[in-house]
């Protein structure tokens, strides 16, 4: 095959890679068409979420965000718990169909059963726990398991494998 002909052939293999990790091919995650939005303002993922090999396992279940200042719900809820755990500010927001945010430190002084809207601040952020100062935990719960936050902000990329050489 000719240099040229080859060239082509592997750039053909990465676009069609490309469509494939943005998802137009194969079922959509569910989750990502819920339309939440990011609970800090500018947004930059200090630490992502990394799955526990089972229930009871290591692993970090949430996002560490940047955060200063206000922290805001990333979907229609009520609170569910306001308060300190272990140390810590921390709020919880149902949100229904089995969802539950978390984020922590954050100060409130919102109350349990509280309504608040997508993009409504829920407090400002605190310190304590295992994030670093200026930096928000967020975990969410689907039926009760942590599921990576980034499944309702617009999805996760497929992971692909790219034939080699």
């Amino acid at each position: 095959m000719s240099p040229v002909r080859l060239r082509l052939a592997r750039a053909l293999v990465v676009l069609a890679a490309i469509v494939l990790v943005c998802g137009a091919a194969g079922p959509r995650d569910a989750l990502a068409t819920k339309g939440w939005a990011w609970p800090t303002d500018p947004v930059q993922v200090v630490r992502p979420f990394e799955a526990p090999a089972h229930a009871y396992g290591p692993g970090h279940r949430g996002l560490d965000l940047t955060a200063s200042g206000s922290v805001r719900s990333p979907a229609d809820g009520r609170i569910a718990f306001a308060g300190e755990v272990a140390g810590r500010a921390v709020v919880t927001i149902d949100h229904g169909d089995g969802l539950v945010t978390t984020l922590e430190p954050v100060a409130t002084e919102l109350a349990v059963g509280d309504a608040v809207a997508r993009g409504a601040p829920v407090g400002v952020v605190s310190t304590g726990g295992h994030t670093s100062r200026g930096e928000v935990h967020f975990g969410v719960r689907l039926d009760g398991v942590y599921v990576n936050p980034l499944r309702l902000l617009g999805g996760v990329p497929r992971a692909v494998l790219l034939p080699c050489c």
